[in-house]
């Protein structure tokens, strides 16, 4: 069921740069192209030219609309009829409902009791079908499967998948237009289908470009399976970075493999970090971010991350779907 194109990215299960292109090409009427700003008190700070993309712009207010227009677009039109479903609650699951609304498809999300009111009404503001069902995520989970069952739903996975990976690689591309020169890009780890497009890009482009990934130090999923060489489940933990939890997929297929390949260094980040970096944002940057989103700048001010001179580094600012309450907590001591 979680197939949800039979085409020959999917047979081959590998992907290429092309690939990549592809997806622009697919996505570039929906989902537009975001700022790649230069931040001068942070290149003033580090003597660099540092950079912030801001994925955080997007419609559904994160980089995951790429993946979920290009998955979506690539369903077969009889399946599209049937109408397509998936299990996140945080950027994921905005961003398929908002992606089938605009492809003038059905959504149905599904949610466990826990969610909170915010997030229901966000998903429903963006077209999305609620689906309120057990105690927990793997409840949802289970009951996703269940609709797609009965219904001939098509699951939109949230990482690993050729088409979501691919489509999350178009930013690569972007940040290269602009900025050609780059040497290292910073973005968070999860369930790696962010970094596995960006690595693509990058590391086939030119393989000395430095990719990092950035995580929790709490139920870092990706991180923990990389030490283990092998995908593994690990304890979650509540944290600012919350849209950075979840499992890899013990039967992991594609975005495990290309971390491995393509990302140069993982790092884990310390929950006062995250504030730091969510604070700065916002006092250098007006913006308000979430946590998953401020992790790298975190980590590049609290020196986890060694910046060289001269060097030309781009952070990227992953999404905006935080809680303001939260949000302020968060910054209030560094401010």
């Amino acid at each position: 069921m979680i197939d949800i194109s039979k085409n020959s990215l999917i047979e081959r299960k590998s992907l290429t740069l092309q690939d990549v292109w592809e997806a622009r090409s697919t996505i570039s009427p929906i989902v537009k192209k975001t700022p790649l700003i230069f931040s001068a008190p942070l290149s003033n700070i580090f003597d660099a030219e540092i950079y912030l993309k801001y994925e955080h712009l997007h419609e559904s207010g994160a980089f995951k609309m790429r993946g979920a227009v290009n998955a979506i677009h690539h369903l077969s039109s009889e399946a599209k009829s049937r109408g397509v479903t998936t299990f996140s609650t945080g950027n994921h699951g905005f961003a398929v409902a908002l992606a089938a609304k605009k492809l003038g498809i059905r959504s149905v999300i599904c949610v466990s009791t826990h969610i909170p009111q915010a997030k229901i009404d966000k998903i429903q503001s963006l077209g999305g079908q609620l689906e309120i069902f057990g105690d927990s995520q793997d409840d949802a989970e289970q009951h996703c499967y269940q609709l797609a069952k009965e219904q001939g739903l098509m699951i939109i996975p949230p990482f690993d998948h050729p088409h979501i990976i691919a489509g999350q690689g178009t930013m690569a591309l972007e940040i290269l237009e602009e900025l050609p020169t780059v040497t290292n890009v910073i973005g968070g780890l999860s369930g790696g289908g962010l970094l596995s497009g960006v690595g693509l890009v990058m590391k086939t482009t030119n393989p000395s470009i430095e990719v990092i990934g950035v995580s929790m130090e709490k139920g870092a999923a990706m991180y923990e399976s990389l030490k283990a060489g092998t995908p593994i489940s690990v304890k979650e933990s509540a944290t600012l970075a919350d849209s950075l939890l979840g499992g890899i997929g013990e039967q992991n297929i594609y975005t495990f493999k290309m971390v491995q390949q393509f990302v140069d260094h993982s790092i884990l980040v310390p929950e006062e970090t995250i504030k730091k970096g969510m604070a700065y944002l916002y006092k250098e940057h007006h913006i308000v971010v979430e946590g998953a989103a401020a992790i790298g700048v975190g980590a590049v001010i609290d020196g986890l991350i060694p910046i060289k001179k001269h060097s030309k580094m781009v952070i990227i600012i992953s999404g905006c779907n935080v809680d303001l309450s939260a949000h302020a907590q968060a910054v209030q001591s560094y401010l």
